[in-house]
């Protein structure tokens, strides 16, 4: 993560433990730094596991610190997926603040880092963030793991992964379902971010 710039562009300290991430029952697997295309992550990851301690709860979070492009990231972050209140690693049962939208680079903006974090909760917890479907890029952007992690007392991730991806064709179809909010806002180049959770 360091060598990626991960660290300092996302979190200030690298995490100890690993994330293992599956897509499509195993054929795809996220391994540091790792090439996958948008079509190949599109849905949600099959297996997500990482050591844990008994009886406690976790946050996971999926965020893309290049948006729109690693050269110009006036969105950074945007965040693909966050979930909250995660007994152990079942994030079925976990509290969903942002449900999962596969990696969507825009077209001639290279590679992006979608950077997978777990954070160990102090306990289970209170989240006052709208809650944000996969049907809407509404709140996804600017968004700032380390000032969510900060605003809840979670301390550094406990564990992370990461790969890398770029626009395929796939990418268009999640414009689609996010409508003209993204197709507009994805192509400005003086975006004012503020961060928001």
């Amino acid at each position: 993560m360091e060598a990626n710039s991960i660290v300092p562009d996302v979190i200030s300290k690298e995490p100890e433990g690993v994330i293992k991430i599956l897509y499509n029952n195993g054929e795809n697997e996220v391994n540091f730094g790792n090439e996958l295309t948008p079509t190949q992550v599109k849905d949600e990851p099959t297996t997500v596991e990482w050591n844990i301690e008994e009886d406690a709860y976790y946050l996971l979070c999926m965020t893309d610190p290049d948006a729109p492009s690693r050269d110009e990231p006036s969105w950074r972050e945007w965040h693909h997926w966050l979930v909250g209140n995660i007994p152990g690693t079942d994030i079925g049962l976990g509290e969903t603040l942002s449900a999962y939208v596969g990696s969507a680079p825009p077209p001639g903006t290279g590679l992006h880092r979608y950077t997978f974090l777990v954070y160990q909760q102090p306990d289970k917890l209170q989240f006052d963030e709208k809650r944000l479907t996969n049907q809407s890029a509404e709140n996804r952007e600017c968004f700032s793991i380390s000032k969510f992690a900060e605003k809840y007392q979670l301390g550094d991730p406990v564990a992370g992964n990461f790969f890398v991806a770029q626009y395929d064709d796939w990418c268009a179809e999640v414009y689609k379902r996010f409508g003209e909010e993204i197709a507009m806002s994805l192509f400005l180049e003086d975006v004012q971010c503020n961060i928001h959770f």
